[in-house]
């Protein structure tokens, strides 16, 4: 079996590389954006399931995604990648194998909390394994649902590496206790499994896209306000699907566009899924001119072309409430480029963000100084004030794909270089981002 890494055509990314920023002038271009990231997971777990061969084309060419799609190898199902790129997916017709090793979710928290709950209704025991990020990641919020539902869970002090012994489900009514769409496709993935009809609740409305990628395999959900049922002992199917370009990762670009009041952008065939697009309402509340071409709605997920163009001024942000769980992955980009606002970037009630791949929170504070910004720090945020000028200088990633690009877009605008040590953390979610940030850039 190919390892996530093999896939991708990298041996290692182990190995700590930098890369150097140089101020620019503005960005401008046309960039297709490889696969969402969130919607591939889904797609590579449930076509491992489903009866079939699915056939996924704009897969995702992150680390994180492949190392669903070799999980999902270890279970019995077949994947091959075609010449095109196309990722076929040949499933175990709803009946996952007994693995004979470990499943290695490498750095991806999505993969072992999401496939949890997938295997948890299938005899046999699965232990999940990942790299030292992700064992310090907490898997206590999926334990308590999926040992509702009766499947054991045997974890080591809260973290991986991580037992579920799955067997017989029994359908729950859950409440989600933190925001997290991860935990709601848990939930919902064991009740695919459960006997009778398991009903979550969430106060804050997740990103949808595990009830879309539930339907296009042909799982019937009914929601509510405020809640999602399923009923178990549906069956999947396989579909043939195009994977939108990631608004995460699209996010970056929109963030550099900005930074110069003559930026112009391009950006075709962007996922732009409501429960994800209030990036673009904030980044428009911070002066970006942004429009939505060519919208159409493939498998429930809405996909446009984004047409942007830079500011006469940035005005800044503040990021609070229901917001921060909304636009999580993006909070430390725009709190990178908050130094070049005129009234700062706010963020609050984002504690999330220190349990991620890194305590986000700390490292974006940390380098925000090393390149010479003031910033406040709190337990569940940070203040950066506007209108403050980077010299730029040398920042560490410490391995977080997102930290790695949030500094090399606030690198742009900087006085100086910007060097950024642990660059190679971005082939977690986006290997081609700084051969298109070169492209991109005008000196």
């Amino acid at each position: 079996m190919a390892s996530p890494l093999e896939w991708l055509g990298m041996s290692s990314i182990t190995t700590s590389t930098t890369q150097t920023v140089q101020p620019a002038r503005t960005v401008r271009g046309s960039v297709r954006l490889p696969g969402d990231k969130s919607i591939s997971h889904r797609y590579a777990m449930l076509a491992g399931l489903a009866q079939g061969t699915s056939r996924l084309s704009n897969f995702s060419t992150g680390a994180d995604p492949h190392s669903s799609l070799a999980c999902m190898e270890a279970l019995g199902a077949t994947v091959v990648k075609r010449d095109d790129g196309v990722i076929e997916v040949t499933g175990v017709g709803g009946k996952f194998h007994q693995p004979t090793r470990d499943l290695d979710c490498g750095n991806s928290g999505s993969t072992m909390r999401m496939l949890a709950g997938l295997v948890a209704s299938h005899p046999g025991t699965y232990t999940f394994v990942g790299d030292a990020s992700l064992t310090k990641r907490p898997m206590q919020r999926i334990k308590g649902p999926l040992e509702q539902m009766g499947a054991p869970i045997d974890l080591t002090e809260g973290h991986a590496p991580m037992t579920v012994h799955g067997g017989p489900l029994k359908a729950i009514e859950f409440s989600t206790p933190i925001a997290s769409a991860q935990v709601k496709t848990a939930v919902l993935f064991a009740g695919l499994g459960a006997d009778g009809t398991t009903t979550l609740q969430e106060a804050v409305r997740t990103r949808d896209h595990s009830e879309h990628a539930l339907r296009a395999f042909g799982v019937e959900l009914e929601r509510t306000k405020g809640a999602i049922s399923i009923r178990g002992g549906q069956q999947l199917h396989a579909i043939d699907a195009t994977v939108p370009g990631d608004l995460s990762s699209a996010a970056f670009f929109l963030c550099a566009a900005l930074l110069f009041p003559d930026s112009q952008l391009v950006l075709d065939e962007v996922g732009m899924n409501p429960s994800r697009s209030a990036l673009l309402d904030v980044l428009a509340g911070m002066g970006l001119q942004v429009k939505v071409l060519d919208l159409a709605e493939k498998h429930g997920e809405m996909v446009g072309t984004l047409q942007v163009n830079g500011p006469v001024e940035i005005t800044g942000a503040e990021i609070t409430g229901d917001l921060p769980a909304l636009i999580i992955d993006e909070l430390p980009v725009l709190a990178a480029i908050g130094p070049f606002t005129r009234n700062g970037v706010l963020i609050r009630n984002a504690k999330e963000l220190r349990v991620k791949e890194s305590d986000r929170i700390a490292l974006v504070v940390q380098n925000l100084r090393a390149v010479g910004a003031v910033v406040e720090e709190f337990e569940d945020g940070l203040h950066v004030p506007g209108g403050q000028t980077l010299t730029g200088g040398v920042v560490d990633s410490a391995d977080d794909h997102r930290i790695a690009m949030a500094f090399a877009i606030a690198g742009l605008r900087a006085t100086g270089e910007t060097t950024i040590h642990g660059a190679e953390a971005a082939a977690i979610s986006f290997p081609e981002f700084f051969p298109l940030l070169r492209e991109l850039s005008q000196g």
